[in-house]
């Protein structure tokens, strides 16, 4: 059976061709690069602010990477936290959206708040200019004093590289691949990482009759959607405002109420508090929706991080060896910002944003933004909304500045 792995984006500089000393005669005062949530958002507030504004994104249709999320998904976010500017979320949705719910909901926020949309166009890499950005772009160079890159936090799926990994004779992608549990009902499934990907993964599995194996290298911190019907979402945003110190010992209190020791089921104690360990590694805590019941029954079992393949067995570090039908490698994803941006040097050794709340802009980078790259425990989508107005409030104020210099 062949064997499907996504691979990485390589980080290596791709042949360039500059444009021509002319520059096209298309110009913006500002041009967003990405149609899903930080990407409309952003354009939505600059358009309300005046601020001519095109919005390109290389797929054909708004929110493309919730698209293609799998059956069942719901946001682990409430309804009324994860709403972009200007339009809020309908209340049939529920506290916590499905999938195809908030893709609908893109859809229509884009009609009734965003500028137009320029569909099927890839911006390839993008260069300083004369007073602003040049894109080149699959369909021509573009041009603009203001540029914000929305392209997505999860938008190159990361791998690893294991030993033997050719070998293996059955199934083996990227979580990003994975689209329907229906389809592995009666298979033995290996899911490598428990994050919250991996988490929700592993119990969709379960409930549609999978044989669910979860490969742990960390343990997570984990935590319910919501708790004796007050949702910790909530309680993340006030506990915001505490020293960090205060969060990690509230939360890890938090835990143990709710679940208590797991360590005999295969999860430890996780090393670090879930605020720093998202400071230093920007990941959050894994959302339990049944999983931990799971794990207590006997439903999912947890086993150590995988070592190597030797064709069709999986070689664990602690010296087992399963043989799984499946192999789904919930392992995460890169930026994907390299060859866009990478030579710019705006980018963390990590290859995030190396300004990723969204104003001010790098220095090294006047007048271009990043959207949608940071999140909290306390959710990604409801920074949409408030990096979105800090970015068109940094373009009012330049364009004022300009104004007064000509003055």
């Amino acid at each position: 059976m062949a064997i499907a792995v996504p691979q990485p984006p390589s980080t290596t500089r791709p042949a360039f061709t500059p444009s021509p000393a002319t520059w096209p005669t298309e110009y913006r005062e500002a041009i967003v690069v990405g149609a899903g949530p930080a990407g409309l958002a952003v354009a939505a507030e600059l358009r309300r602010r005046g601020v001519e504004t095109l919005l390109v994104e290389r797929s054909d249709a708004v929110g493309a990477s919730w698209r293609g999320r799998y059956e069942g998904l719901r946001l682990n976010t409430m309804r009324v936290l994860s709403s972009l500017p200007g339009h809020p979320m309908p209340r049939a949705y529920g506290r916590y959206p499905r999938r195809e719910d908030f893709v609908a909901y893109l859809e229509v926020y884009a009609r009734r708040c965003a500028p137009p949309i320029r569909f099927g166009v890839n911006v390839e890499r993008v260069e300083r200019g004369p007073g602003g950005w040049e894109l080149h772009t699959n369909a021509g160079a573009l041009r603009a004093r203001h540029l914000v890159i929305a392209t997505g936090y999860d938008a190159a799926p990361r791998m690893p590289d294991w030993p033997g990994a050719d070998s293996f004779p059955g199934e083996l992608i990227h979580a990003s691949a994975f689209r329907s549990a229906r389809a592995y009902h009666g298979r033995d499934v290996l899911v490598v990482g428990a994050g919250n990907t991996g988490v929700d993964i592993a119990e969709h599995l379960r409930r549609a009759g999978a044989i669910v194996t979860v490969c742990v290298r960390t343990p997570p911190n984990l935590f319910p959607r919501q708790w004796h019907g007050i949702p910790l979402q909530a309680l993340a945003v006030v506990a915001e405002r505490l020293p960090l110190a205060v969060r990690d010992r509230v939360a890890r209190i938090l835990q143990d109420l709710i679940f208590g020791d797991l360590t005999r089921y295969g999860l430890g104690r996780p090393d670090e508090g879930i605020w720093t360990k998202f400071r230093r590694t920007q990941t959050g805590q894994s959302v339990d929706d049944g999983f931990v019941a799971a794990l207590r029954a006997g439903q999912i079992r947890v086993v150590p991080e995988i070592a190597r393949f030797e064709g069709a067995d999986v070689v664990l570090t602690d010296g087992r060896r399963l043989r799984p039908d499946v192999v789904i490698a919930a392992t995460g994803y890169r930026r994907g910002l390299e060859g866009l941006v990478g030579h710019l040097g705006v980018l963390s050794p990590t290859g995030s944003p190396a300004h990723y709340r969204a104003a001010p802009a790098h220095p090294a980078a006047p007048r271009l933004y990043f959207a949608g790259y940071y999140g909290a425990p306390s959710g990604q989508l409801r920074f949409a909304p408030i990096h979105a107005r800090r970015i068109a409030r940094a373009v009012i104020a330049d364009r004022r500045s300009s104004v007064r210099r000509r003055g």
